[in-house]
């Protein structure tokens, strides 16, 4: 339990220091992965979702333009701020709440369609997570995740560049792996499919954190082994790279 709450405390921590400039990042909402998450999720007027890991609310926003009925949670409050900001600026109408992924305070079946985006590797228990997204989840209805899925053989370096960047990572899962939570959970899957993200290094990690994560980089790139699976490249703006990011879709079948 102490292991929990102090991962949590962490989450919180790092996401409250990077929440205005998170919500600012064009990354978060690059039209081409926007338009695949919107299609993944198959919603019309007055579809329920529930996106999980809501951040700031971007994913949330843009299901709610498309007439869904949106609700979005969030473990850290700064979040949940700029998200009500968002949809406010859009005039949006979407509901916002703080609350924990691995413990949702909503009642079974009730969404139609139950989501989170780039939240997995942040989780020490993702299946947890899936479990309790499951539970909301209407019988026919739709369970997506999307998040960053590394290919085995670098699923470590990884994993390594990614804890430098972000005291939060845990654990990106590999594509087979996270559809074994699905199989796990009891889900059917629909279809699965994958983009990159294309970032820039210095845009992504706190000013303190940059030279470690630069010369991990640089190595990476000088050996031409792309052991961190991120494909990074010298570019006129800096180190540049991708993030391998996998949508997976499944339906909860009724029991």
């Amino acid at each position: 339990m102490t292991m929990s709450i102090s991962h949590d405390t962490r989450i919180i921590e790092q996401f409250t220091r990077w929440a205005a400039n998170f919500a600012a990042q064009p990354i978060h909402a690059e039209a081409e992965s926007m338009a695949q998450t919107i299609a993944a999720c198959d919603v019309a007027q007055g579809t329920r979702v529930l996106d999980v890991a809501c951040g700031p609310g971007i994913v949330s926003c843009a299901l709610a333009a498309q007439g869904a009925n949106v609700t979005g949670l969030d473990l850290t409050p700064a979040m949940i701020d700029q998200a009500r900001q968002l949809a406010s600026r859009r005039g949006l109408s979407a509901a916002f709440e703080c609350g924990n992924a691995t413990d949702l305070p909503f009642q079974d079946n009730q969404f139609d369609r139950v989501i989170t985006r780039y939240s997995f590797h942040h989780m020490q228990n993702p299946q947890d997570c899936l479990g309790e997204m499951v539970r909301v989840c209407r019988p026919g209805g739709r369970v997506v995740v999307i998040d960053a899925t590394p290919e085995p053989a670098s699923q470590q370096g990884y994993n390594r560049a990614e804890k430098l960047r972000d005291p939060s990572h845990t654990s990106a899962l590999t594509r087979t792996q996270l559809l074994s939570l699905g199989e796990q959970a009891g889900l059917t899957p629909i279809f699965t499919q994958s983009y990159r993200l294309e970032s820039r290094l210095e845009d992504q990690v706190a000013q303190e954190d940059r030279p470690a994560l630069q010369a991990l980089f640089a190595e990476d790139i000088a050996n031409g082994t792309n052991r961190l699976g991120m494909g990074a490249f010298h570019a006129a703006d800096g180190i540049r790279f991708f993030f391998p990011i996998s949508i997976i879709v499944w339906r909860k079948d009724p029991a």
